[in-house]
C-alpha cells in the first residue's frame, strides 16, 4: 500500500538494495530499517570484506531469518575470527553506532 501511494519509496533503500529487489520481497518493507535491516546489513559487509563469507547469502535469507538464527547462521561461527561481532550487532539492533565494526 505504501508503494501504491509513494513509489519511490524504492528508491530510498539505504542498505545497498535494489528497488527491484525490494519489490519482489516486499516483507522486507515490514522490518525495521534501524533495527533490523540495517544491522544485518552491516554484519553480512563485515564478514564479506573480511573474507569470513563461505557463500554469499541473499538478502532475503539474511533479513527473513529470526534474531537467533541469523545469530546462529551468521554471527556464531565466526566468534574466534572477529569475538566482537556479536556485541556490535546488538549494540545496532539498538541503534547504537558499533565501535569495532571494521571494513578493509
Amino acid at each position: 500500500m505504501a508503494v501504491s501511494k509513494f513509489p519511490t519509496l524504492l528508491n530510498r533503500s539505504k542498505v545497498g538494495l535494489e528497488p527491484v529487489h525490494i519489490a519482489q520481497r516486499s516483507v522486507i518493507l515490514g522490518h525495521s530499517l534501524e533495527g533490523r535491516l540495517r544491522p544485518r546489513y552491516y554484519a553480512m559487509k563485515f564478514l564479506k570484506e573480511n573474507g569470513l563469507l563461505k557463500r554469499d547469502s541473499s538478502y532475503y535469507t539474511v533479513f527473513k531469518e529470526s534474531d537467533m538464527a541469523f545469530k546462529k547462521k551468521f554471527i556464531h561461527p565466526h566468534k574466534e575470527a572477529a569475538p566482537h561481532l556479536e556485541k556490535d550487532y546488538d549494540a545496532a539492533c539498538k541503534g547504537e553506532v558499533p565501535t569495532n565494526f571494521r571494513f578493509t
